[in-house]
């Protein structure tokens, strides 16, 4: 079966869950794809987080289950980030020195490893949200050269870092290729986009990723962050 690996939030070797040219499903279809190509994983990555500014790197060793996502950061202080993917939404666990806890919503826009990802983003809460509706059936992302449904996912509540989220879903795996996620008065705050594949036993995989987060007056780029994945290893 041909797969892809594509940023699905990261998500990874999500195979074909919808033939391309099927008839275009709705909006909460596409969304529950994108959940279901969760449980699909049996890959381990070693790869790293880097500023674009700074030039500063964090190395990282990212395992993907079917029934967690786990993100090992070794360098001091080390930190292990776990997203718990049985319990719906997912549950985001923190491991420090101290002990494991859960991530509580009011660090959700607090950054991982002072990076441009933040906790909402490892948590995936949006994939969850019930609000949901297709912004384009045959939508194509030039960069990634891919065939997508592009949706948007509203919060339920303007408790988080986001409040709607704009979904590019990779028609032939349910990953998501590109988002972007916008303030209550509709200003874009973060964008994550695929930028380089590799492949991998006949499968297209992610090899890097850029993290953007924006300032919400001006429009202007705050940060920028790119992390890029070694070669998968097999689990089993």
């Amino acid at each position: 079966m041909k797969r892809r690996l594509f940023l699905a939030c990261l998500s990874l070797f999500a195979p074909a869950l919808q033939a391309a040219d099927d008839p275009a499903p709705s909006a909460e279809h596409v969304l529950d794809l994108v959940r279901r190509s969760y449980a699909l994983q049996d890959h381990k990555m070693t790869g790293r987080l880097r500023d674009d500014d700074t030039g500063r790197e964090e190395p990282l060793e990212l395992t993907l289950t079917s029934s967690v996502m786990r993100f090992l950061f070794k360098s001091a202080p080390p930190e292990i980030i776990h997203l718990d993917l049985t319990t719906s939404p997912a549950t985001l666990w923190q491991v420090k020195s101290g002990g494991s806890s859960k991530v509580p919503l009011k660090n959700a826009a607090d950054p991982v490893r002072g990076m441009d990802f933040n906790y909402e983003d490892l948590s995936l809460k949006f994939i969850y949200w019930k609000n949901v509706k297709m912004l384009d059936a045959n939508a194509t992302l030039t960069l990634a050269r891919v065939k997508c449904w592009q949706i948007r996912v509203t919060a339920p509540d303007t408790s988080g870092p986001y409040y709607t989220v704009d979904l590019w879903v990779e028609k032939e795996s349910g990953g998501v290729a590109k988002m972007e996620a916008y303030n209550t008065v509709s200003k874009m705050v973060k964008r994550f986009q695929v930028t380089k594949v590799q492949k991998v036993d006949g499968a297209t995989v992610l090899k890097e990723m850029r993290v953007e987060s924006f300032n919400a007056l001006n429009g202007d780029i705050k940060g920028r962050t790119y992390m890029t994945l070694d070669r998968p290893i097999k689990q089993g």
